[in-house]
């Protein structure tokens, strides 16, 4: 038998059998989030789910250990683009009124184009799955730890203590989400109702901004 002496073979393309495995484990997390539009996960069942995709109820578990383990993915799944776009407003060295105005504006387009996932985190951040309420609870802490380290940065800190910075993340992340259901919650076809509930984030973001600028005072 010969053999090709060469350059070592680059990386192998994803074969036709893999790449549909990948295709079927984004229709399950695709219809779990639909079918949770309506429901908890909690109340979800296996088999709605591999009845909306079409797919035995045995060929969940090549993809998924249990509906826990479909719902820590859809958590995953939710967090990541959001994620992406607080570092980039972040990374923004703006005024605070600029700040507060993309913070909101940055929220607001985001359940805009992600009510499913949204509203999935908003039910299950208190819901009845134990792994999912901790795998949401990660994920804002991560949020907080990142902003805590930006905050850190800025020279209006100075003074503060790590634990103080850290508390004033968690209040900004808090905020951030309780924005997001309001959001959420607005008629879509209300404009008015948004911009009362974008109103109201702005001015509560400037009233955390005063605070924060005279928290040494005392």
């Amino acid at each position: 038998m010969s053999h090709t002496i060469g350059a070592p073979p680059g990386p192998k393309p994803l074969g036709a059998r893999q790449a549909q495995k990948q295709r079927t484990r984004q229709a399950l997390l695709d219809a779990g989030l639909r079918l949770l539009e309506h429901q908890s996960l909690s109340s979800l069942g296996l088999r709605a789910v591999t009845r909306e995709v079409g797919v035995a109820p045995a060929g969940f578990y090549r993809h998924f250990r249990d509906m826990e383990d479909l719902g820590v993915a859809l958590v995953e799944e939710s967090f990541g683009s959001l994620r992406e776009l607080v570092r980039a407003l972040r990374g923004r060295r703006a005024r605070p009124d600029e700040m507060i105005d993309g913070t909101v504006e940055v929220i607001a387009a985001y359940v805009h184009d992600h009510r499913a996932h949204f509203r999935f985190i908003a039910r299950e951040r208190h819901g009845g799955v134990r792994r999912v309420r901790e795998a949401i609870a990660a994920e804002l802490a991560l949020f907080a730890d990142d902003l805590a380290g930006d905050l850190a940065d800025r020279p209006e800190s100075d003074g503060w203590t790590g634990s103080d910075l850290r508390m004033l993340a968690d209040l900004y992340v808090d905020h951030m989400v309780l924005t997001a259901a309001a959001f959420l919650e607005a008629p879509p076809d209300d404009p008015a109702a948004t911009e009362a509930i974008a109103d109201a984030a702005r001015r509560q973001l400037r009233l955390i901004h005063l605070g924060r600028s005279h928290w040494l005072d005392g």
